[in-house]
């Protein structure tokens, strides 16, 4: 059964195509019927031969027939009135071998079109799986599960860890901890303290917690996104198949020069001979075969795209709208720097939180614990370990007393920790704090962060003709800005919800064609609201990818410029065909209509034309230019290499600025160990990773990106590491020299260190973004 919010979309309505089965019999038949007739006229069985071919005719007829007459109660006369006119012109003249190969162009043209109908149906699954069905209502001291229908306003409800909020409601007990990313796509885990509104739909991540009811089922949120996704659906205008648009032309031409050619010549056969060269076989077949092509070189590449109607719209888009969490960032958050205090080293704060955290099932505790593991630290087993709901984790680690988490908001902060919450706030981050014997240590900011190969998709969906980019985010509005700022986007909307997402699909597509990808349930209705709706499946919810017209399978958005570009290519062919076969049928028409070709060897002809424009239409399944060059396995195994490079020197990174920050704050002995420790780091790792990529990852890309030229400007950047790397170094040798550091010298070594700190970071994203995201 097909969804509700695509019941609009087909390209076909039901009652006109509703024979899911039909066409391969269609086909099967056809074909039996013209080999059984080839056969009997070979034998020398005339009257055979033409029983067969009938037969075949008449089969084709049927559904054809059915197939018009439901296109026409929409108001389209499309392609297969061509076909029915010739079918049955073939039958009143006795032309039957005609009548036959007309019906099986019919048919092979019908299968095509109904085998991309049906692409992929079985891999999306119903907006509602995921819902709620039931609740835990209390009464008095007694706890009961009762279908969610029968939940009141007014209900006492208890909600489960990890259990899916039920209705909207309040919060009854001390506080609720809940994943709310699925309404508003923000990552991080949020505290809703007593008193305050929750929304159905939101996960419990924390203990359970005691929700007084404050809407019934049918009111609350979730159900009213549901709702919105099947409005959105229902008011999206159904595709028009490219074959039908051009027969809206072609279509009363054959049937005026039909009709002249018997009126002048007095001769139905003439009618007839017209109207078999001018059966439509390039836009029954030719179009089908380049769209369906396109559809399986996109399936290859990991784009699962529903209908050939979505794959011609793709073609034609002209704005993208982007939902920001899941889909321009991760949809997780990673570890964005580590903070230690004066005494504590940032490797020791990362791995005595990692640690603690490897029994929390915090989303933050999972990053900390995935970096700490990337980074090859060795963990120690915690005891006594226990969580507080939205407070954190505090055991023992080492014999040491260790929390991670908040900390408490009256405690009188030293200077470094107030750095630490500056930037979090003007990084958009979260921070995780570590205590150790009950002083702070160090802090962990993390943040989800952009996707590597968000920046290159981006360009190349402009390059491919995409004129219009925006964000559409229910996320808040400064961290929605910055991605904004760094992709380069037109606009950007911020703290939208559900329904504000609809509104600003419904408005670009007053504009042009309009592609809305999302990942998660709120981004379900505008999905189905845009002319194509892309949902980010390999991690996004069940309901986005059930309200899309397209699903990236594969957890990368350069798959997005990939489906845009082999769209683009697919449309172009079927266009040539299309145009082509017409063409040479028109041709074929005029020699028809005087005399010069009859019935059968019309179809032949016909024939003819269709294998030319059938082997045109294939040309879509060749491999065309995608958003990524195509790499030699050396080249991708050496990607592979140095991006896991990468992550085992973000201690380094974070080594240098911990040293810069030192020295600004007590340039001392202390603080001269620290930056004689990153320069140790810089000689023996850091360096030799870029000399390494120099040397060995930029030859083997130069190939595939162009020459030489296209990593010159990374290769000055490792001249400008290395540059920096070597003053910090001759600031060491002088302050051993002259036993500490001169007062001279301080103002100079800060700003290499600094300096350093902010080249590898760009650098490191640039890398990231053009080279690194190249690999699969």
């Amino acid at each position: 059964m097909k969804h509700p919010t695509h019941a609009a979309r087909e390209t076909r309505p039901a009652s006109a195509g509703g024979s899911v089965r039909l066409e391969p019999v269609l086909l099967a038949v056809t074909a039996a019927a013209l080999t059984a007739g080839g056969g009997a006229w070979l034998a020398g069985a005339g009257d055979l031969a033409d029983l067969f071919w009938a037969l075949g005719t008449v089969f084709a007829v049927v559904p054809a027939v059915g197939w018009v007459i439901g296109a026409l109660r929409h108001g389209r006369a499309g392609v297969d009135l061509i076909a029915v006119l010739a079918l049955v012109g073939t039958l009143a003249v006795r032309e039957y071998l005609a009548g036959a190969l007309i019906a099986l162009m019919l048919a092979t043209g019908r299968t095509l079109e109904a085998a991309a109908q049906r692409r992929a149906s079985h891999d999306l699954r119903a907006l509602l799986e995921h819902a709620p069905r039931s609740a835990r209502r209390r009464t008095g001291t007694t706890v009961t599960t009762v279908p969610l229908s029968e939940v009141a306003v007014g209900d006492l409800l208890v909600v489960a860890p990890g259990e899916v909020v039920p209705v909207d409601g309040r919060v009854e007990s001390t506080a609720a901890v809940l994943d709310e990313s699925v309404l508003t796509g923000e990552p991080l885990h949020v505290e809703r303290p007593r008193g305050e509104a929750v929304r159905s739909g939101v996960i419990n991540a924390g203990g359970a917690f005691e929700l007084r009811a404050t809407a019934t089922e049918q009111d609350s949120t979730y159900a009213g996104i549901v709702r919105l996704a099947q409005q959105a659906g229902a008011e999206s205008a159904p595709v028009v198949r490219l074959a039908d648009r051009y027969a809206a032309w072609f279509l009363p031409l054959s049937l005026a020069v039909a009709g002249l050619a018997w009126l002048i010549s007095g001769s139905a056969v003439r009618a007839v001979a017209v109207l078999v060269v001018a059966t439509p076989c390039p836009l029954l077949l030719a179009a089908p075969v380049a769209i369906v092509s396109g559809l399986s070189r996109a399936s290859r590449l990991g784009v699962v795209i529903r209908d050939g109607g979505a794959l011609e719209n793709l073609g034609r888009a002209r704005t993208l709208l982007l939902d920001k969490t899941g889909t321009l960032t991760r949809g997780r958050p990673r570890v964005l720097d580590v903070t230690a205090a004066p005494g504590h080293k940032p490797a020791e704060v990362l791995r005595l939180a990692a640690s603690l955290d490897q029994y929390s099932p915090h989303v933050l505790a999972r990053a900390i614990v995935d970096t700490a593991r990337e980074r090859k630290l060795e963990l120690s087993a915690p005891s006594g370990v226990t969580e507080e709901p939205g407070r954190g984790a505090t055991g023992t680690v080492d014999g040491q007393q260790v929390s991670v988490g908040r900390l408490d908001p009256g405690d009188v902060r030293p200077a470094w920790a107030r750095a630490v919450d500056n930037r979090a706030l003007l990084d958009g981050a979260a921070v995780a704090w570590l205590t150790v014997g009950g002083e702070p240590a160090g802090a962990v900011l993390l943040r989800d962060p952009l996707r590597h190969d968000a920046p290159r998709t981006l360009r190349h969906l402009r390059a491919a003709g995409i004129e219009r980019l925006l964000m559409l985010t229910g996320d808040r509005a400064a961290p929605a800005r910055e991605v904004a700022a760094v992709l380069g986007l037109d606009d950007v909307r911020a703290e939208l919800s559900p329904a504000d997402k609809v509104a600003a699909v419904r408005t670009e597509r007053e504009r042009a064609v309009t592609v809305m990808v999302g990942d998660g349930v709120n981004d379900a209705p505008a999905l189905a609201a845009a002319d194509v709706g892309v949902a980010m499946g390999a991690r996004g919810s069940t309901a986005s990818s059930e309200a899309a017209d397209i699903v990236l399978t594969t957890d990368r958005v350069d798959r997005l410029a990939d489906a845009v570009t082999i769209a683009q290519r697919a449309r172009r062919i079927a266009v040539q065909s299309a145009l082509g076969g017409m063409l040479m049928s028109l041709a074929a028409m005029a020699a028809a209509a005087v005399g010069l070709l009859p019935p059968a060897a019309g179809a032949l002809l016909q024939e003819g034309i269709d294998v030319a424009v059938i082997l045109n239409a294939l040309r879509a399944l060749r491999v065309g230019q995608t958003a990524r060059p195509a790499l030699t396995p050396a080249a991708e195994a050496l990607i592979h290499r140095f991006a896991a490079e990468h992550d085992d020197l973000q201690d380094v990174l974070e080594a240098v600025r911990d040293a810069a920050d030192r020295l600004s704050a007590s340039p001392g002995p202390d603080a001269l160990a620290a930056v004689a420790e990153t320069h140790r780091l810089l000689a023996e790792r850091l360096l030799p990773h870029e000399y390494a990529e120099e040397h060995q990852l930029y030859p083997a890309l130069a190939p595939t990106l162009g020459g030489p030229e296209a990593t010159a400007t990374m290769s000055r950047a490792h001249s400008e590491i290395e540059r920096l790397a070597r003053r910090i170094a001759t600031h060491v040798e002088l302050a051993r020299a002259d036993g500490g550091l001169a007062p001279g010298q301080l103002d100079d070594l800060r700003s290499c260190l600094y300096g350093l700190n902010t080249v590898l970071r760009l650098h490191f994203t640039q890398e990231e973004e053009n080279y690194f995201s190249l690999a699969p």
